[in-house]
């Protein structure tokens, strides 16, 4: 397939000016895929201010509630912030014939959240007391 020849501009250039069209159920698919990243910030977000609202609370008055939530907070602002970019990447590269960029999000959500569940058992064992 070719680019479009009827004059639409699409944004961002630097993804649609290069190469030609893919197959369009692998564009689509990429934007599921970005769209799948979005709810994953946004839910890291969501916990991040539903931990903290314990701590204002008054259920579990310690710092380290507000660490925890700082950390997923940051890690939905990480996320969403490279999210797009990840996108760009990504269709760039299947119109280009490249190949397709390593999944660099994955593994700094699964360290991540793996740090915030060893902080969320320390809050567990704390509060027991």
């Amino acid at each position: 397939m070719s680019a479009p020849s009827h004059g639409t501009r699409r944004w961002p250039r630097r993804v649609y000016e290069a190469g030609t069209d893919p197959d369009p159920r692998f564009s689509l698919a990429n934007e599921r895929t970005f769209l799948a990243w979005l709810r994953t910030a946004m839910a890291l977000m969501a916990a991040g201010v539903g931990i903290e609202m314990l701590n204002t609370g008054g259920l579990l008055r310690t710092p380290l509630v507000t660490v925890l939530a700082v950390l997923l907070l940051l890690g939905g602002i990480v996320v969403s912030a490279v999210a797009f970019t990840r996108w760009a990447v990504t269709e760039h590269a299947l119109r280009t014939g490249r190949s397709l960029p390593p999944p660099r999000l994955g593994a700094f959500l699964g360290y991540g959240l793996a740090v915030v569940g060893l902080v969320a058992v320390v809050l567990l064992l704390l509060s027991d007391r």
